[in-house]
């Protein structure tokens, strides 16, 4: 099982083009997206290695994550499968031959997996994770985005004045086959990532690139935290083979410098409950490019029992999130729900998802 994201269906293309207008980010953690998206602030496991890698210095235990599959999917995947069944709920064919019996709908889906080892200021980490979103404009005729990442994460944190400030990086080298097309024509054109690379409608490539993050905490009830992550440092260019090159494919787009700031709460009620309140807004760097400014907000609130049960939730883009998560000292069994803005400002459009994940850890 590999693919995700899947757009959209209208038969105006004005309408259809508001529609797929989802502001794309390189990693979503179900933890995080329970949680209205909020992560830069929060931060404290093997996920920092993405969401902050300042949050390497909160961690207190040397883990490693053996299996942690994650998979999200949109609220149109069980009506497209009993449309026509399905069995790569990540596969751009599969899905395509699907929506195309019904116009008008979105499906979405992601799936990923990141395997890492880490210790207190260390990480290091294998990413797989696929997007996937079509959309059918026609009975012949969909709109599609596909994105196929496999990486290695290496991050490392130093603690200053007694661990209240942290400065974190994490370098990335990732390989990436991408899909991004308007009004592809199943019917005449074979849908395999090969096919489309000989015909120019796909991009392959690897680059290396880093993040680095800074996470300030005041020695004062609630511990009062202020953070910031500076993404993708100077831009990150595919200009090398990826991993699985495609023949004919032009190199996947640049992506651009960014910067998320937060700011969080940690109140501990008893022995027994601690709770954590965030407040995150994202792309500082490039927020003109976005005209829905709501689109860059995010809450969130997690409540955690005795580090056994945790309730999630949320405002994420204008809609509501929420999640729980059963742990173990070893396994954690985790559910979310959360609502994509995929419309503008003008006309919002909720794409809500749901997701869960296994982990395990040694």
């Amino acid at each position: 099982m590999t693919r995700i994201g899947f757009f959209i269906i209208l038969i105006f293309f004005n309408v259809a083009q508001a529609q797929f207008n989802e502001r794309r980010e390189f990693y979503k953690g179900l933890r995080y997206q329970a949680m209205g998206g909020a992560m830069v602030a929060v931060a404290n496991d093997e996920t920092a290695l993405l969401a902050n890698p300042a949050g390497l210095g909160r961690l207190r235990d040397v883990y490693g994550t053996l299996i942690d599959p994650e998979l999200e999917m949109s609220n149109t995947a069980i009506k497209a499968y009993n449309k026509k069944a399905f069995t790569e709920p990540l596969s751009l064919k599969d899905i395509s031959d699907s929506m195309l019996a019904q116009p008008g709908e979105i499906y979405t889906a992601r799936q990923q997996i990141m395997p890492s080892f880490v210790a207190k200021n260390f990480g290091i980490a294998l990413l797989k994770k696929t997007d996937l979103q079509v959309r059918a404009n026609s009975a012949t005729s969909v709109d599609a985005f596909y994105r196929d990442d496999v990486g290695v994460l290496l991050g490392y944190n130093l603690r200053l004045f007694e661990g209240r400030i942290k400065i974190g990086v994490t370098g990335k080298l990732i390989s990436r086959n991408e899909v991004d097309q308007l009004a592809l024509d199943p019917t005449t054109q074979s849908l395999s990532l090969k096919s489309l690379a000989t015909a120019g409608l796909a991009t392959s490539g690897m680059g290396f690139g880093f993040d680095t993050g800074i996470i300030m905490t005041a020695p004062w009830t609630w511990l009062p935290t202020i953070a910031a992550v500076y993404r993708d440092v100077g831009g990150m260019s595919f200009t090398q083979d990826a991993l699985l090159p495609l023949d004919g494919a032009g190199e996947p787009s640049q992506v651009k410098s960014d910067l998320d700031v937060g700011v969080s709460l940690f109140p501990i009620h008893s022995n027994s409950v601690r709770s954590t309140f965030a407040l995150e807004y994202r792309g500082l760097m490039t927020q003109s490019d976005q005209e829905d400014k709501a689109k860059l907000m995010y809450a969130g609130y997690e409540a955690n029992y005795n580090d056994f049960m945790f309730f999630r939730a949320g405002y994420h883009q204008r809609y509501w999130t929420a999640g729980f998560e059963i742990a173990s000292e070893r396994a954690q069994l985790q559910f979310s729900s959360y609502g994509e803005e995929i419309g503008t400002k003008d006309n919002p459009k909720e794409d809500r998802r749901w997701a869960i994940k296994l982990v395990y850890r040694f």
